[in-house]
């Protein structure tokens, strides 16, 4: 479940005009809101959407599905999704996530395709004042108070566009972002996603990757701050809610799915992250 904390939404024959103001044409801002996913829900969009779509976790942590690629996304860590791209979010921890998200287009939106795709962490610094992201966010919001005449809305997609370069650009400003993710990381969380039905070690995790267990539980940890196997785990959770959201297997089969040997052991895993059973969860909206 998504609940709007604050939202605007720029009218239709508005959007036009910013099409053709030379000011605004090439990159405009269409939405812009604050959102909160309650816990154990999940957030998704499918295609249909021709907007480009930024979002900012402020609070709380989860996992983001992204071209059959699950995410961990915690606070300070931000995506963005190209227009017609198919994404969910699943808020599985025991805090309810906040994001703020702005929707885009413009002929430049497209220029910015590099980055796409990728969860990225921020390090907010008191020396960059690029890292204050919530403040340029604020500052929109206040203005859009203002109403949407033309000089405004001009204000308001320069500020954007600002805001967007903070967060495109972020590993080009001093003290603002952490190092991309280590290659091996890459490759154990790809691997893991591949491996969704089967049971694994840490032992046999390693040897796949080609480093001692030890090297890579701690590079893995630190980057991600779960254990390999913790976070192995998670991903079963999250496949296990999609697969009892959308399809009517029995949680039996969807256990053994998993590869989990015991559906026992399954529904305990299942309650202890989401707080409920998967048949409590499964009957949760009617």
């Amino acid at each position: 479940m998504i609940s709007e904390i604050r939202y605007f939404s720029i009218p239709t024959h508005l959007l036009d005009e910013q099409k053709r103001n030379p000011v605004t044409r090439n990159l405009f801002l269409t939405e812009i809101a604050e959102i909160e996913v309650v816990q154990g829900t999940i957030w998704s969009e499918n295609s249909n959407n021709d907007n480009f779509l930024l979002a900012y976790c402020t609070k709380g942590s989860g996992f983001v599905q992204i071209l059959d690629e699950q995410i961990p996304v915690s606070d300070d860590q931000f995506f963005i999704i190209p227009k017609n791209e198919a994404f969910k979010f699943y808020s599985v921890l025991d805090v309810n996530t906040r994001f703020l998200v702005a929707r885009f287009n413009g002929k430049n939106a497209r220029q910015f395709g590099k980055e796409f795709f990728v969860v990225r962490s921020l390090i907010p610094s008191v020396n960059n004042m690029v890292a204050n992201r919530e403040m340029l966010f604020d500052e929109i919001f206040n203005n859009l108070l203002k109403g949407f005449h033309d000089e405004n809305l001009e204000y308001v997609n320069l500020c954007f566009g600002h805001l967007l370069g903070t967060f495109v650009y972020a590993n080009k400003t001093s003290d603002d972002i952490a190092d991309e993710s280590s290659p091996v990381v890459r490759r154990t969380i790809n691997y893991l996603n591949k491996s969704i039905g089967k049971r694994l070690t840490l032992g046999a995790l390693a040897a796949e990757i080609g480093y001692s267990p030890t090297y890579l539980s701690t590079l893995f940890k630190k980057e991600t701050n779960y254990s390999p196997i913790s976070y192995f785990s998670h991903l079963k959770i999250v496949k296990a809610c999609e697969l009892l959201d959308f399809t009517t297997m029995k949680i039996k089969e969807i256990s053994f799915q998993l590869g989990y040997t015991d559906p026992y052991y399954f529904t305990k895993d299942f309650t202890k992250k989401m707080g409920l059973s998967p048949r409590n969860y499964r009957n949760r909206v009617s």
